[in-house]
């Protein structure tokens, strides 16, 4: 599904270059479920928003489904990242302004999808995540688990291939993240490659491969417990 070879990211300073992202290679096939580890500042976000096409000022070759992104025009990139790609921030990014259904509503509306077809997805994503009492309220009516919950809906409404999640459960009580891990768990088991970035040794257990970024380096790639069981 994707494939990374020699990727770098730097800023130009006072004094030279100062790399984010160092030769970057690494291969995410279908039905992964990838964690990126490391420290504070080791480039995992930064990662994780090129893999997403939100960042195109970098260098080297990333192909996504066969497509040569680092040759593509930055519109086909949009293209792309809404086709296929579905996001989960620890920030949760909902719209404020909109209910819990619109914001469901906004990735179909992206895509030619007709209304009644629409009202359909949403109405069936709203019941498999229990929030169909919740359609009518506005984020800030929401408690960090229920926003979340509804930032994960909304990420897999369009059922996309690929899922980044950058720290999705650093906001939340356990339990609450427990909830979310499970269910990415069996997105995963249905077939969505998943990406996440997470401090979390849990969180990571419930994928099957691990890579670990020091100061923008990329570590030793291993297998997780988990997959090792399995």
């Amino acid at each position: 599904m994707i494939e990374v070879r020699n990727l770098e990211k730097f800023y130009e300073t006072g004094v030279g270059k100062t790399f984010v992202l160092r030769r970057i290679s690494l291969d995410i096939k279908q039905g992964d479920f990838l964690t990126i580890m490391g420290p504070s500042g080791a480039g995992k976000s930064t990662l994780l928003a090129i893999l997403g096409m939100l960042d195109s000022n970098w260098i080297g070759e990333y192909y996504f489904l066969g497509e040569p992104v680092h040759k593509l025009k930055p519109k086909d990139r949009v293209e792309l990242n809404k086709r296929y790609i579905g996001f989960v921030f620890q920030q949760y990014h909902l719209l404020d302004s909109l209910t819990v259904y619109e914001n469901l509503d906004i990735p179909l509306s992206y895509r030619n999808i007709k209304r009644s077809e629409r009202e359909s997805i949403v109405g069936d994503t709203l019941d498999r995540f229990q929030i169909v009492g919740k359609k009518d309220l506005y984020p800030n009516q929401l408690s960090g688990g229920q926003q979340q919950l509804v930032a994960v809906a909304r990420a897999v409404i369009a059922s996309p291939r690929l899922i980044l999640a950058d720290e999705p459960t650093g906001n939340l009580h356990s339990s609450q993240g427990k909830e979310i891990m499970e269910l990415f768990k069996r997105l995963n088991d249905e077939g969505t490659t998943i990406v996440q970035v997470t401090h979390s040794e849990l969180n990571a257990s419930y994928g099957n491969k691990v890579i670990n970024l020091f100061d923008g380096w990329l570590k030793a790639e291993e297998a997780t417990a988990v997959n090792n069981a399995g």
